[in-house]
């Protein structure tokens, strides 16, 4: 309509307005419908395009996980590799969603590899020289696997190995998945729950921390006997599997007493020191600072770290027998007057590495067979 249209409209008596404007609607959705199906018939391969894509959306749960991987027995063939199970940092992901997620996991792994570990072993950062001692090993890197990011984290390679220590077959994590990096809780205990699924019922977790208890000068090695969880995350949050763990599950003895038993013996046939304590875990990735050392001793935690506590919650939940060590890589904050640095943190790990990777390889000889 033309300005000297509207003009004229305005000196119309009310009756006839109201009718020119009805006529002018009337006529504004015919060329819209018009308008409509001139684009549907010229759309062509771009509307065929758009007809497939509204297709592979039907065929996708609420996690938008191809039906096809799913245990409902369809017939197309699963999307390959992390395609399988995007990653999205910004949704959590409950409990509940994690047997369908493992699934697609261990599906994965055993297209590689049919390896059954009896355990699983986590190399924190700076330590993951061990796993340059598997035989026959299988290297899949995480963002190979569905639904699993790239490691980000310095000193942390980021793969999942699964070979054969001094032959025990073993799965070992080379680095891990940190919330700091901004992964939900969920993703970041997958790679240990995992290990329980492809067949491991023993867990170690290393990780480097810094030394609270002032006694523990860096390269110390402190087996860890308890555990407090301050990053204020957990991996339980949200509807339960109850097929994987109980609702509410006991942490009285998360860190299996005859492993950390074990470990000492271990520790003292191979003229290893070990120390023992209580490993905080903080969310990261900010040092403590000096008053939140002092505060942190003042609860009697020993250690002090950026990883662990999630995994070892998982861990319990599922049912895993669980041990851990922490290599003390500086002193807390204020203790030495020094800044940290993640520097300092990789070289101790060069240094105390060789250690612990003996104690671990007679800790993986002893264990029971299964």
């Amino acid at each position: 309509m033309s300005a000297t249209e509207i003009t004229s409209t305005s000196t119309e008596v009310p009756g006839e307005a109201n009718a020119a404007r009805r006529a002018q609607r009337s006529g504004i959705a015919e060329r819209r419908d018009h308008i409509k199906v001139q684009r549907g018939a010229g759309a062509g391969s771009f509307g065929r395009f758009h007809a497939r894509l509204r297709a592979d959306i039907a065929r996708r749960d609420a996690t938008g996980t191809p039906v096809s991987v799913l245990p409902s027995g369809a017939e197309e063939p699963p999307l390959p590799g992390p395609m399988m199970m995007p990653t999205d940092d910004a949704r959590p992901i409950h409990p509940v969603d994690l047997p369908e997620r493992l699934d697609a996991l261990v599906a994965a792994v055993r297209e590689r590899t049919s390896l059954v570990p009896r355990a699983g072993i986590v190399l924190g950062s700076g330590l993951g020289g061990l796993a340059d001692d598997l035989d026959d090993a299988t290297a899949i890197p995480f963002a190979e696997l569905p639904g699993w990011p790239a490691a980000s984290a310095p000193g942390h390679a980021g793969r999942l190995l699964l070979g054969t220590l001094d032959g025990v077959p073993v799965a070992m994590l080379q680095g891990r998945l940190h919330a700091y990096e901004g992964h939900p809780p969920g993703l970041v205990v997958q790679p240990v729950l995992l290990m329980g699924r492809l067949g491991a019922r023993t867990v170690v977790l290393t990780n480097a921390a810094g030394g609270l208890d002032p006694s523990f000068g860096a390269g110390t090695l402190m087996v860890i006997a308890d555990h407090i969880n301050m990053t204020g995350l957990t991996p339980l949050l949200g509807p339960n599997a109850d097929g994987m763990g109980p609702r509410f599950p006991d942490q009285t003895d998360t860190w299996t007493p005859p492993l950390r038993e074990r470990l000492h013996a271990c520790g003292r046939a191979e003229g290893v020191d070990l120390a023992e304590g209580v490993y905080l875990g903080l969310l990261g990735p900010a040092y403590e600072t000096p008053a939140e050392v002092r505060m942190m001793r003042g609860w009697g935690a020993d250690a002090v770290g950026m990883s662990t506590v999630l995994e070892a919650i998982a861990a319990r939940w599922a049912g895993l027998d669980l041990a851990g060590v922490s290599l003390v890589t500086n002193p807390g904050a204020g203790y030495s007057g020094e800044p940290l640095s993640h520097a300092e943190v990789l070289a101790a790990g060069r240094e105390a590495g060789p250690r612990l990777a003996r104690v671990i390889r007679r800790f993986v000889r002893e264990l029971p067979t299964q």
